[in-house]
């Protein structure tokens, strides 16, 4: 393929900053497939991008054509690619692991060392066409939803936190509503988790969609004392699970109050520093603390084509707004409000 396409362009080191722009549809490699993209996305990494943060100011390199979650069809082929067909409906893992370092020959590519990413590392979903390594591509059904095939990236992280623990008939609380949190309150309901305590901090707007979702009592920490609540709601006994997803110090202490003895903390939730919690509670407890990064590659996308199956998981809820690529600017915006669940973006 030859010619131009339109991508919106993180053009400066700086807040904001995103253009629509005319720039050169890309080429494969030997190993890449050219996708075209019918829906993509916009992920908390890509609102930490926007509003440059530090952690943007160390890692990002402008100009970027964001994006990393979308589901789109295959136009073209790398000539060394043997499993991927023109008119293929796929989406696809954002990382790009190197498959030589340790961690990806003992089966844990997903905390690859020398890992990659679309729409970070390398141009992005945020536009009408995208390269991406045939390796990383996952062919979808051909009746799933545009908005569940581009929510896969993220939902996989719910899928990871939530299997990684002992969720069905037992008590799980979710600190932290954000889209993920969201998810995975639906995905605990629909495996059939005993009782979903959903907790989030002020946000009415995420409250009022956890309990759409699914979620047997919801929280508003600000309001009301998350620990009193929760121990409340299981007969002063505590959780069997608790899904960390806020990156918040206070929640993390709150997660080790509620937790029951023997039971089980997921962390998903990225902390801005360095955070303090009553360890010796935790180790008195006979509790357990694991940390989550991304989905599994690839044993959380299988697992996530057999959830989509499941005709109690209802995700559409989460998927709140759409907009036309052109006005990603007002997309990013009603992201920092919050009152939004899943935003997605049609090129």
């Amino acid at each position: 393929m030859k010619g131009k396409m339109t991508a919106a362009v993180k053009t400066k080191p700086a807040f904001g900053s995103i253009e629509l722009q005319q720039v050169e549809v890309p080429k494969p490699k030997d190993d890449e497939v050219i996708v075209k993209m019918k829906i993509a996305s916009i992920c908390g990494t890509d609102m930490h991008i926007y509003e440059w943060d530090d952690w943007s100011k160390g890692r990002i390199k402008t100009p970027l054509i964001q994006g990393h979650e979308w589901a789109a069809e295959v136009v073209e082929i790398g000539k060394s690619c043997r499993f991927s067909k023109v008119g293929d409906y796929v989406s696809g893992e954002g990382h790009i692991a190197c498959g030589h370092c340790y961690q990806c020959r003992s089966g844990n590519a997903h905390v690859c060392r020398n890992v990659t990413i679309l729409g970070i590392d390398r141009p992005g979903s945020f536009s009408e066409y995208m390269a991406v390594p045939e390796t990383n591509i996952i062919k979808n059904a051909k009746d799933l939803p545009l908005e569940y095939a581009t929510i896969q990236d993220p939902f996989g992280n719910a899928v990871y936190t939530v299997f990684n623990g002992d969720v069905p008939g037992k008590d799980v609380a979710i600190f932290g509503l954000g889209p993920i949190g969201l998810m995975a309150v639906a995905l605990c309901k629909a495996i059939g988790a005993k009782q979903v305590i959903a907790i989030g901090h002020k946000n009415k707007y995420r409250a009022a969609l956890a309990k759409k979702l699914g979620a047997d009592k919801v929280i508003v920490s600000s309001e009301e004392d998350p620990v009193a609540a929760v121990m409340a709601a299981t007969d002063n006994q505590g959780v069997d699970e608790v899904l960390e997803m806020s990156g918040s110090e206070k929640a993390l202490n709150q997660a080790v109050d509620v937790v029951r003895e023997a039971g089980n903390i997921q962390l998903l939730g990225i902390f801005p520093k360095p955070v303090n919690y009553n360890i010796n509670k935790l180790i008195t407890k006979g509790a357990r603390m694991h940390g989550i990064h991304g989905r599994r590659m690839y044993q959380d996308w299988y697992r996530m084509q057999g959830l989509f199956k499941n005709k109690n998981l209802n995700l559409m809820p989460a998927v709140t707004h759409r907009f036309p690529l052109s006005k990603i600017n007002e997309a990013m915006e009603l992201m920092r409000k919050g009152d939004c669940g899943k935003v997605v973006l049609i090129p």
